[in-house]
């Protein structure tokens, strides 16, 4: 279908920055994912790539060919917003057909499209109903065939999933990730809040950083949360957030010794050849890499607990720390017996243990 190509774009309104130096290669039948905290732009960007935003700066390509001044009816692009926008008084049929119909598209034609974009959505049997008579699911399903008759090079989904309650989203986004199976050539790209949107649909995310106003990270979801860059990536993706605790590097070479702000102590299995005995470190954890120590094992966080959550498959458990730091946090499998105020010690997995600098960058990139 089609390749995007993003070249130092910029966005601002007026004085204010809000996007710079954007630099994406987007290959031919990738899902890519925007992620980002509120206001990093990630919509502003999507509506960019549509042209229903100016680019302030930089360059704009499909296939080669500079869109910045293109308009969006010219672009071959198709875009499912977060709400559906049907029209209330058309049938499904008609919905999805209307701008065929503008085009002045011969009928066999548009006939033809819709009964395709019908069956890939498992439409078939609603044509001839009115949106009213359908669930929250199907219209968004409808709004995403409205999309697939116009045969676009490329198509945007601007959070679609956000107005549907649990349950349909997580039909939803099945349906999503089996239209992209189905249509394996399609260039999409699509705008979430949801990680668990993020981390099953996309071939790749790009993680866009509220502070900065760049992207932190490019990468496929288990890159980003394997090896993520920076304390930013770090503790986006993931849910709960990743731990960080300070501390101080003690011995450098292939692995390296921190002694931790709390008091105490964990060799990391990374390499710390630029760095020196002495400098400030984060070492970071996920609460699911967090392991109950037993007798002998190194212990990397002692406390108290302050509350725990048992979800059936795991429980998340809350530690004490003080006033204005954020909680410790470990996933503990299955139903534990943990009370508030017991003293809990945890260890950890080495192979997932990270180190970042004082400025936030991690190891595994130096």
């Amino acid at each position: 279908m089609a390749s995007l190509h993003l070249q130092d774009v910029a966005k601002s309104y007026g004085k204010v920055e809000v996007l710079k130096n954007i630099d994406l290669d987007i290959k031919t039948g990738e899902l890519i994912v925007f992620v980002g905290p509120s206001g990093c732009g990630k919509s502003t960007l999507l509506r960019m790539i549509a042209g229903l935003e100016s680019i302030s700066g930089g360059e704009f390509q499909i296939d080669g060919e500079r869109m910045n001044e293109v308009p969006p009816s010219k672009r071959g692009i198709a875009m499912v917003f977060q709400s559906y926008a049907l029209y209330p008084h058309m049938t499904v049929y008609d919905n999805m057909s209307f701008a065929l119909k503008i085009a002045k598209m011969p009928r066999e034609e548009i006939d033809e499209r819709v009964q395709r974009a019908a069956k890939i959505l498992q439409l078939g049997e609603y044509l001839d109903r009115l949106p009213r008579a359908l669930s929250g699911g199907q219209r968004q399903r409808v709004a995403i065939g409205r999309s697939i008759v116009r045969d676009p090079k490329v198509y945007l989904f601007d959070e679609p999933l956000s107005n549907l309650d649990a349950a349909l989203r997580v039909d939803t986004r099945i349906e999503i990730a089996q239209l992209k199976e189905d249509m394996p050539n399609s260039t999409m790209i699509y705008v979430t809040h949801d990680q668990v949107e993020a981390m099953t649909l996309a071939t790749r995310i790009v993680v866009l950083n509220n502070v900065t106003h760049t992207i932190g990270q490019v990468g496929t979801p288990l890159e980003l949360y394997e090896k993520p860059r920076n304390t930013f990536v770090a503790q986006f993706i993931g849910s709960p957030k990743m731990n960080l605790l300070e501390g101080t590097v003690t011995s450098t070479g292939e692995s390296t010794a921190v002694n931790l702000a709390h008091g105490e102590s964990v060799t990391v299995p990374i390499s710390s050849k630029d760095a020196s005995v002495g400098d400030t470190v984060s070492f970071g954890i996920r609460p699911e890499d967090f392991v109950v120590a037993q007798e002998g094992d190194p212990v990397i966080y002692s406390g108290e607990v302050l509350y725990s959550e048992r979800l059936g498959e795991v429980t998340v458990v809350y530690y004490k720390t003080p006033e204005g730091q954020d909680p410790i946090i470990a996933k503990i499998p299955g139903i534990a017996n943990v009370k508030k105020g017991e003293k809990l010690d945890l260890t950890g997995i080495p192979e997932k243990m990270h180190l970042f600098d004082d400025t936030g960058h991690s190891f595994l990139y130096k």
